[in-house]
């Protein structure tokens, strides 16, 4: 029997040996975890890299024409009340050498890692799982997959609307009728990159401030207590998203961020004392 305890004893302590890891080990884990991110991202990336051609025209370029669907749709239901320009077509041009080139290169990236976007999400999970309690990889779990889909609503959000809208006005105003726009490449790919994976990016306001109040560091009072403080943020937050100054475009990204400020106030815990 004791021979039974002394081997239990070693065994326990080779156990706890094993699972204590250091912090280059925990650095070992990370560069691999990086490593298989990359790789994720590189074979993703030369499946876009082939269809971007496809895509680039069907989905990229299509708000700089009337066929757009959200375009379509607003004439649909808004007759008599929002008229759209019936010829609204901008021809995208290029000035640069090697801008085509580049273009075809970074929109690869950037739409492969929206599509990588839950993978990266897994590896983040898998990288910090251990380090966690039962009850806290209970409330975390929902968490990293609600905080995936509410990145991909934000960005289709930021496709279909925000970035339409703010383009089409953009385009069609005039300072001057002696003054012709031209819109370059860059430009466009900057702007359209920059509004959608921004609205992604803060479609995820819910799922931070209810990790914030399930460290204690964000209350359901505070909110509540400084909302219309925090009204304004949202309103100079919109308008730095859309600089454009229309308040239609300013109020379409604005209702999408004051709604979530009240989902959070919603999901926010008041850690018990």
């Amino acid at each position: 029997m004791e021979e039974i305890e002394d081997k239990n004893k070693a065994t326990g302590q080779d156990e706890e040996q094993e699972g204590a890891m250091s912090f280059w080990d925990h650095l070992e884990v990370l560069r691999w975890a990086l490593f298989r991110s990359a790789c994720v991202l590189a074979v993703i990336m030369v499946g876009t890299f082939i269809a971007m051609p496809y895509i680039f025209d069907r989905f990229i370029l299509a708000p700089t024409n009337n066929d757009f669907f959200t375009y379509r749709w607003l004439n649909t239901i808004g007759r008599g009340i929002v008229r759209l320009s019936p010829d609204f077509d901008v021809q995208i041009i290029n000035i640069n050498v090697a801008s085509q080139f580049m273009t075809h290169i970074s929109t690869s990236i950037s739409l492969a890692a929206v599509i990588a976007f839950p993978y990266f999400i897994w590896e983040i999970w898998k990288f910090i799982e251990p380090a966690l309690f039962d009850d806290e990889i209970r409330h975390l779990r929902p968490a990293f997959l609600g905080g995936t889909l509410m990145f991909y609503i934000g960005c289709a959000i930021g496709y279909t609307l925000v970035f339409p809208f703010t383009f089409r006005f953009l385009v069609e105003y005039n300072l001057s009728p002696n003054i012709t726009n031209q819109i370059n490449l860059q430009s466009y790919i900057d702007n359209f990159t920059m509004l959608i994976l921004v609205m992604g990016i803060v479609f995820e306001m819910p799922l931070l401030a209810w990790l914030l109040s399930l460290f204690g560091i964000l209350k359901k009072s505070f909110l509540r207590e400084y909302k219309r403080h925090a009204v304004v943020v949202l309103l100079v937050a919109a308008a730095i998203i859309t600089p454009s100054g229309d308040p239609f475009t300013l109020m379409l990204v604005f209702v999408p961020l004051y709604v979530l400020y009240e989902l959070s106030i919603l999901v926010v815990r008041d850690k018990k004392q």
